[in-house]
Order: C-alpha cells, then sequence, then structure tokens
C-alpha cells in the first residue's frame, strides 16, 4: 500500500528528474552512526507533506524516515536551491518538447492565511488585516507556470511583476536558443503602472493590461483564466492553502517544489504511455 503511495507521489520519471539535483549526504567518520536514509524516500516524504498539507510531526512512519530527518533535508535542500532547479529542470523537458507556448504570458496573485505569521507575512487587505502571504504566478499561453514568488499580503501586485519576469529561467526549446521571454504580458489593473509598462516593452515584450478608469479587465478574461486555474492548481497541494511555515523559503520552497510537480503533471499527459 506505501510502496503504492509512494510511487504514485514520485513516479520513476519524475524521480529521474529530481535525484541528480539532490545533494549527496555521508557518513560522520568518527565510528558508529546509521546508514543514510534513502534520498527518494525522504524526497517523497516531503511531497506527500506539500500535497496532503499535514504537520511534518504528522508525517506517516510508514515512509521509512523520522521527522527530524524530513524536515532537516528539507531545509538543507531549501538552502541550496533544490526545487528552483527542479522546476527548471522540467520546464526544459516540456520546452524541449515544444509543449510551452511563449505567445503570451499572464500574471497573477493570490492572498492566503499565514498562521503562525513570519517572513513575508503582513496584514491582508482581503482578510480583515489578518496575518497572510501571496503567492505569485507568471505562467504561459496554456496556464504553465514559469516563475512564483512569495510576499507579504499587503505587498502590492505591481510590485512582483518585475522580479517574476527576471525569474523566468532560460528554457530549452525543441528548435534553437533558450527562451525566457514571452512575446505578450497580460495583467489586470492591479499592474497598470506606467513605468511598468515601460519597463517591460524595454525587454521586447509587448503589454496588455487593463487601464484604470478606462476599460474593465473582464475583457482580459479570455486570456486571463488560465492563471485562475493555474492558481487552482497549486492550491490543491494542500499545503498552500494555509501558511504554517513560520521561514518565507519554506514556504516559497512548497510552493515552486508544486509549480515543478505542476509542470511534471503536465508532462506526463503531453507524452505518450509507453
Amino acid at each position: 500500500m506505501v510502496d503504492e503511495l509512494s510511487r504514485r507521489l514520485v513516479p520513476d520519471e519524475l524521480w529521474e528528474l529530481a535525484e541528480p539535483l539532490l545533494p549527496k549526504f555521508a557518513l560522520r567518520e568518527q565510528g558508529g552512526g546509521t546508514a543514510p536514509v534513502d534520498q527518494r524516500a525522504v524526497f517523497t516524504a516531503v511531497v506527500y507533506v506539500l500535497t496532503s498539507g499535514c504537520a511534518w510531526r504528522m508525517l506517516p512512519p510508514s515512509f521509512g524516515v523520522t521527522v527530524p530527518t524530513a524536515h532537516r533535508r528539507f531545509s538543507a535542500w531549501t538552502r541550496v536551491g533544490v526545487w528552483r532547479r527542479l522546476h527548471r529542470a522540467v520546464l526544459d523537458e516540456l520546452g524541449s518538447e515544444g509543449l510551452i507556448d511563449w505567445s503570451r504570458a499572464v500574471i497573477e496573485a493570490a492572498s492566503v492565511r499565514a498562521k503562525r505569521g513570519g517572513d513575508m507575512t503582513g496584514p491582508s487587505p482581503v482578510d480583515r488585516g489578518k496575518s497572510g502571504s501571496k503567492l505569485h504566478v507568471l505562467s504561459d499561453r496554456s496556464g504553465i507556470p514559469l516563475a512564483v514568488g512569495v510576499s507579504a499580503a499587503n505587498t502590492n501586485n505591481a510590485d512582483a511583476l518585475r522580479p517574476l519576469v527576471r525569474a523566468i529561467p532560460p528554457i530549452r526549446s525543441r528548435r534553437g536558443p533558450r527562451r525566457r521571454r514571452p512575446a505578450k504580458l497580460h495583467a489586470d489593473k492591479a499592474y497598470d503602472i506606467a513605468e511598468l509598462r515601460l519597463w517591460v516593452r524595454r525587454r521586447g515584450i509587448a503589454v496588455r493590461i487593463a487601464r484604470k478608469g478606462i476599460e474593465s479587465s473582464r475583457r482580459l478574461g479570455r486570456h486571463r483564466w488560465v492563471i485562475e486555474r493555474t492558481l487552482s492548481w497549486l492550491t490543491g497541494y494542500h499545503r498552500l492553502n494555509l501558511r504554517y511555515e513560520r521561514k518565507g523559503i519554506h514556504f516559497c520552497a512548497f510552493l515552486t517544489l508544486a509549480a515543478a510537480l505542476t509542470c511534471f503533471k503536465k508532462l506526463t499527459k503531453a507524452k505518450p504511455a509507453t
């Protein structure tokens, strides 16, 4: 039963992408000690926490990983950027198959409550001033998350535009050089700032942002609904529904892992079964 769950959480194809990115943990040279914990078991435990939303202390012992070990490895992997590199690795696979639509990118944000406070939190204007964080996502035309980030809930959405555009990694293409620049960027009125429009255009990206007091964001709805769906995919990983992590980098790590898993699901759906 557990083996079946583990294979469903981390299929062999996903593990082939993740394993080379994980730093090795060696035994201490002073004698004794226990055998190193299986890397795949730890990785699967982290995916389980993200997917189920359970507290670390509720991690089932059947995974073969102790709670301190799982959390310690998660923290170590976060510090060395494993989740960001995994996201990029899966994006490369999608790009090499021609599955990323660069004709349009869409940007949006969503707020979540932060139960325990911490950095990257602030009073949420949509939740009666309760402590919260924002999830920021930039996707391609079909909703594939290309870049994600976290900020305090009282951060203006527009402040995340430049960091997200810069965070798009150079992604492998089916033909030609790597690419990291969409043809056009769509956003709602929250991003309607002249300086931002100019900044985006200077990067060779066309801009389609609803103008405040002139047009309704609904006119962009036929293009922007994909980002709402992407946010729904991401918050389907229950650890992202409420923020329990005091450290912002840990919450951002879970968001980045969720983006990588979302991309991997798109990849497996596109590839024919063997």
